[in-house]
């Protein structure tokens, strides 16, 4: 469908930022996206991009604060309330035997009416319920793109563990209109978190996180307007995969589920080794040697052929740095796995720690 067709009722200038643009002819025979309209590359592209943002922004806080925020509250409320009454039942019984009159007394002399929330357990239930309405947005989109990606990449004659796929027949224009989407709403959506990044309190690993995410909006971008789409598409399903399962395994843990946390946690780990260890080092060993070999073309920009030894280079060498990254990052995980082995439960060395909030609030 040609959405600028269906959009005539709208001021010329801002089709761009609800639709897709360049619309062109679909290729002769394409490979893949048979039935699918087709489109170039420009940069009116950035105008969906915007409009993605916002979306994102605004859907975050309207599923945060109405959905995931009342939710965790009430969960962790109720827990504290069941845990409370049980303390109270027990010193209950205690007292009972001691003073042998039937009357519960007051233990130590604390004349504080029990039933009543302490602020510290306000604040250690607070800042849960922030924690676990950040993790659930992610989770939420990350299930929904991963299976949005992963339709496009089953589409696409590309296989992670056959990667040659990738460069044969470059360049691989125009694209086809669910692909092109799927390149827009990932590049929106690392905007967002470098927004949110950079809005939120800062965390141990922010450096490392601004690196990544603008590593990946470069690699994004510069894979788009170079046309290796496909490598693209292959490496951002790999990668949201096992980000599903992070912010799960940390939903868990702030509403109080260790057990299904530590599963969760556990399932991330050897997803992550799978997907970023494996496959992703596949990925590049592929695009070191066979994009080289395979691409027979060079660098012919009114062709859509940007493949030179300069840009190819780069965008090697950028892959690569992203996987320096991922290793620090497994070793952290490797930390964590370590304590869920020896009993002592799953945390996130990249969060903020709580002690250090509460001696702030102090």
């Amino acid at each position: 469908m040609n959405s600028h067709h269906a959009l005539q009722w709208l001021p010329s200038y801002l089709v761009p930022f609800v639709s897709l643009s360049y619309p062109t002819p679909p290729p002769v025979n394409p490979d893949s996206f048979h039935h699918s309209a087709y489109y170039k590359t420009g940069m009116l592209d950035g105008c969906l991009i915007i409009t993605c943002i916002a979306v994102m922004a605004v859907l975050r806080d309207i599923i945060r604060i109405f959905v995931l925020e009342p939710f965790a509250r009430w969960k962790l409320t109720r827990t504290w309330e069941r845990s409370n009454s049980h303390h109270i039942q027990q010193n209950g019984k205690k007292n009972d035997l001691i003073n042998g009159n039937g009357h519960a007394g007051h233990a130590n002399g604390d004349s504080k009416p029990k039933g009543v929330m302490s602020a510290r357990d306000a604040r250690k239930i607070h800042r849960s319920v922030l924690r676990f309405a950040e993790q659930g947005w992610s989770a939420i989109y990350y299930i929904f793109q991963w299976s949005f990606g992963f339709y496009v990449h089953r589409n696409l004659p590309t296989q992670a563990l056959n990667p040659t796929e990738l460069w044969s027949n470059y360049p691989h224009i125009p694209l086809a209109g669910p692909l092109k989407l799927y390149y827009l709403t990932q590049t929106a959506f690392y905007i967002h978190q470098v927004l949110i990044l950079n809005a939120e309190a800062r965390r141990k690993d922010h450096v490392q996180m601004m690196t990544h995410h603008v590593l990946t909006i470069f690699l994004i971008v510069m894979s788009y307007f170079c046309n290796f789409t496909r490598i693209g598409c292959l490496i951002m399903v790999l990668m949201d995969w096992n980000d599903i399962f992070l912010p799960v395994a940390k939903m868990f843990r702030y509403i109080g589920l260790y057990t299904l946390c530590d599963i969760t946690f556990t399932w991330f780990l050897i997803s992550w080794f799978v997907a970023r260890h494996v496959l992703f080092v596949i990925v590049i060993k592929s695009a070191w040697f066979d994009g080289p070999r395979l691409i027979s073309v060079g660098w012919v920009p009114e062709l859509g052929h940007y493949y030179s030894e300069g840009t190819y280079d780069t965008f090697v060498y950028l892959l690569v740095a992203l996987q320096v990254i991922q290793i620090i990052w497994f070793w952290m995980i490797c930390r964590i796995a370590w304590r869920v082995i020896s009993g002592q439960g799953a945390s996130d060395d990249r969060s903020d720690d709580e002690s250090e909030e509460e001696k702030k609030s102090q």
